[in-house]
């Protein structure tokens, strides 16, 4: 190839035995046997063991390089015998005789080790970020990253759609989550803001006449940092499309989806056709719009039954009294599972700050009974009830929690989860995607009582709307919708509001004047009046997508440079002071907290 390398670490085989080469990398792992030293080295593209004999005249220099130095080394490819051959790499049927080797980069006492995939700490990890990303796994995350991003460009590029870039240094504008902004030097005493989303620039874009749009979008948010999300920045695949209703998107995004996760996955999707699920009803079945499908337990309502004369479980009652409602999780096949199992479930439930959960056994001899600590509470009619609603059979059990909606939501999806992973339940090797649809348009605050947008402000509301449905915003559905994954959101999306009027009466609802919405969206507002198609689209998050093709729990595993969990850069040491000459540039000083 040039003067560092014949070839790659990965690209000799038997056909070269007795060729002279040369192969340059890293020192990965040496092991000395006295006369003989095995040298790994390691590329980007693989791994050839190097051996050289103490006859050598570089042998003991060799012996003493750190790891991790980067190193040439000219040879010739030998044989492996059959006792030694490697059948975890290409190359384990021969290896390099070592004549000469040059160092081309020394390295220091590591901090970390690289061949290792031995967890270490995060901060160790972030500083040192360069060699973390040496490691085995990690690198190989950042490799399949790639590849999945040049494929997505490709399948969107098929799909008829192009690619634009939109601008990174916009307006701030009320997304959900907290704006990054960068002062102006040339208009002191303002601001620009780093888009959370494309979102205006791509509607604009449909505006403009263009039919899809599509790219690997950089965006960036002021929040804290989850397992699936990274603070400050990430990338999204977002995409547009005029002239489309909601299942246009759909198949889209369907298509593009199936495709990748079965290019890159040998998981199994459980549904190619992906199922559309209200989040009214997600709420109720799963208690949240981001469930899990490979779980197979749903949640029910069965407040109604406990108002039976012949249901005796007052605690319950009086609860319901003022407005509580009573949800229940099936459990299949569970009469011979201990006591153990079931106190050990309900204790959990008290540790999540929850009253605890109610729990009975279907049993039947004569008559159909009840087998718990509060299993002589109700009729065997009214068991009857409760089976024929829930779907259940002798022998199943049944788990009970009383509070108010939005507590009974959190607790019963938490217990779902549980309760599926100590049954096992769970199959590790599924995709399980779903679409959640007709969200609410808005939502109450509970602290303020002030009526905000609950998705997204440039949703498109559901219906004919009359002035009756603007004084019940609450009930006013929109086409907004979420892609899940195995309980992970990829994304949200909608079809869009494009028509002014009627955006600014929902603006209205979440308390903006016109003004306001003028001030802030002044281009989007301006532009929706010169002629806007229908249009619609999503953002699914790269990072996201990675991370579930990869098998990672964490989202830092697939994120070349990541941020700790204060949204610090260690290895960079960002965020920084800056000098006092460049605040006065910008008309700035800092304020000190006393």
């Amino acid at each position: 190839m040039n003067k560092y390398r014949t070839h790659n670490c990965n690209e000799l085989r038997k056909d070269d035995l007795d060729k002279d080469i040369s192969i340059s990398g890293w020192i990965n792992k040496k092991r000395d046997h006295g006369n003989l030293l095995f040298i790994d080295l390691r590329d980007n593209y693989g791994i050839t063991q190097c051996i050289i004999d103490k006859e050598n005249k570089n042998f003991l220099d060799l012996e003493k390089t750190q790891l991790e130095t980067v190193i040439k080394v000219s040879g010739k490819v030998v044989s492996r015998s059959d006792e030694t051959v490697n059948k975890d790499i290409e190359t384990g049927e021969i290896e390099v005789a070592i004549n000469e080797f040059e160092i081309l980069g020394t390295c220091k006492e590591l901090p970390m080790p690289v061949f290792s995939d031995q967890e270490y700490a995060e901060e160790i990890r972030l500083k040192y970020r360069f060699l973390d990303l040496r490691r085995k796994k990690i690198h190989e995350n950042i490799i399949l990253r790639s590849k999945v991003i040049s494929y997505i460009r490709n399948e969107m590029t098929k799909l008829g759609f192009l690619e634009f870039q939109t601008p990174i240094l916009t307006s701030s504008s009320p997304e959900g989550a907290r704006d990054f902004l960068v002062p102006s030097r040339l208009n002191p005493g303002k601001f620009y803001a780093l888009p959370q989303a494309p979102q205006q620039f791509k509607q604009l874009i449909m505006v403009s006449g263009f039919d899809k749009y599509f790219q690997i979008a950089p965006c960036f948010r002021d929040e804290d940092a989850r397992a699936d999300r990274s603070p400050g920045e990430f990338y999204q695949l977002d995409l547009e499309m005029s002239f489309v209703e909601q299942e246009d998107v759909f198949k889209v995004v369907e298509t593009l989806i199936v495709n990748t996760f079965k290019k890159f996955s040998n998981k199994k999707l459980l549904h190619d056709k992906f199922p559309r699920i209200s989040y009214a009803d997600a709420m109720l079945k799963y208690g949240s719009d981001k469930p899990d499908l490979r779980n197979p337990i749903v949640i029910n309502d069965i407040t109604e039954i406990f108002l039976r004369e012949d249901v005796s479980f007052e605690i319950f009652k009086k609860l319901i009294k003022s407005g509580s409602k009573v949800r229940c999780i099936l459990t299949k096949n569970t009469k011979d599972k201990p006591r153990s199992f079931f106190d050990n479930i309900d204790k959990w439930a008290k540790a999540q700050g929850a009253s605890g959960l109610a729990y009975f056994t279907f049993e039947k001899e004569k008559r159909l009974s009840a087998k718990g600590p509060i299993g002589k509470f109700f009729s065997s009619d009214a068991l009857e009830e409760i089976m024929k609603k829930t779907n259940s059979e002798v022998g199943d059990s049944i788990f009970m929690a009383c509070g108010k909606q939005n507590d009974l939501e959190k607790i019963t999806a938490l217990a779902r989860d549980k309760i599926a992973k100590d049954l096992d339940l769970i199959d590790d090797d599924i995709f399980a995607f779903c679409w959640i649809v007709d969200y609410p348009m808005f939502e109450k605050d509970e602290t303020t009582n002030k009526i905000e947008f609950s998705h997204n402000p440039f949703s498109m509301p559901q219906g004919d709307l009359t002035e009756e449905n603007f004084k019940k915003p609450l009930d006013i559905l929109a086409y907004q919708y979420d892609i899940v994954c195995n309980g992970i959101e990829l994304s949200s999306g909608a079809i869009r509001n494009h028509k002014p009027e009627l955006m600014y009466k929902l603006f209205s609802i979440a308390g903006y004047d016109k003004k306001q919405v003028d001030e802030k969206f002044s281009g989007m507002i301006n532009a929706l009046s010169y002629g806007a198609p229908p249009h619609g689209g999503i953002a699914p998050g790269i990072d996201r997508i990675v991370m579930l093709l990869a098998n990672e729990k964490n989202i830092r595993e697939v994120t070349m440079f990541p941020m700790n969990q204060n949204a610090q850069d260690l290895m960079m040491k960002a965020p920084s002071d800056v000098g006092e000459e460049q605040l006065k540039e910008l008309g700035l000083s800092i304020k000190t907290k006393k």
